[in-house]
């Protein structure tokens, strides 16, 4: 049975610049036959399923090159598993049960970017220590049982986050390495680095992400130097 990426059909493009192409991953995406040799060369021990979540990405991220008139070539990973984006772009991938979605810029008009799904489901016991500050940590046992699990939106929006800062940084970010104080009716999350910034990572000094409940998903994206902003 394919995964079923249909549920949520605009969420992820909400929550981005309009410079920013979205392409969530249908049916036919998830093909591992549609990888390119140097894709090819990631996936060679992976077994069915990763190969699958792989080839709907890499699609899903061809597809938005496309939308945004750019030739759809390979897009390779690096040793960490990052994606290696064509000169001139910027991009991201995510994928998680049944779900999978790209974004791509162009670099002129979007600095860096990090999109994250997660299902919309409690974090294992003990995770939300290693992912949440003090303070976060305070903030969501204020928030009490209101149906939405608060620890997994900071996990996912540091995933988010750390996706834009590592091309930038060219350095790990620990998920304590950021603080994150959000506006639950907003919509939106401020991050605040905990660690010195590169100097080529100055646009991270301070900024916003967004963030989405849809289809059983929690939703996360940021974009880092988006040349339209006021």
């Amino acid at each position: 049975m394919l995964p079923d990426a249909g549920s949520t059909p605009s969420a992820m493009a909400a929550l981005l610049p309009p410079e920013v192409a979205v392409v969530e991953a249908g049916p036919e995406m998830w093909d591992e036959t549609l990888l390119l040799p140097e894709e090819e060369v990631a996936m060679a021990r992976a077994v069915i399923g990763r190969r699958r979540e792989f080839a709907a990405g890499r699609a899903s991220a061809r597809a938005a090159m496309r939308r945004l008139g750019v030739e759809a070539i390979s897009i390779p990973a690096a040793p960490d598993r990052s994606p290696i984006w064509p000169p001139g772009l910027a991009g991201s991938i995510t994928h998680c049960e049944g779900y999978c979605a790209a974004a791509v810029a162009r670099a002129e008009d979007v600095l860096s970017l990090g999109i994250d799904a997660e299902r919309h489901l409690p974090l294992p016991e003990g995770v939300e220590r290693l992912v949440c500050t003090e303070p976060e940590r305070a903030w969501i046992a204020e928030r009490g049982p209101d149906g939405i699990q608060w620890g997994l939106v900071v996990f996912s929006a540091k995933e988010s986050y750390y996706k834009v800062w590592r091309p930038l940084a060219r350095s790990w970010l620990d998920y304590l390495g950021a603080e994150l104080r959000i506006d639950p009716d907003g919509g939106t999350f401020e991050v605040t680095p905990l660690v010195p910034i590169p100097e080529a990572a100055a646009p991270l000094a301070a900024g916003r992400g967004r963030f989405a409940l849809a289809g059983g998903l929690v939703l996360t994206a940021f974009a880092a130097g988006v040349r339209s902003s006021p």
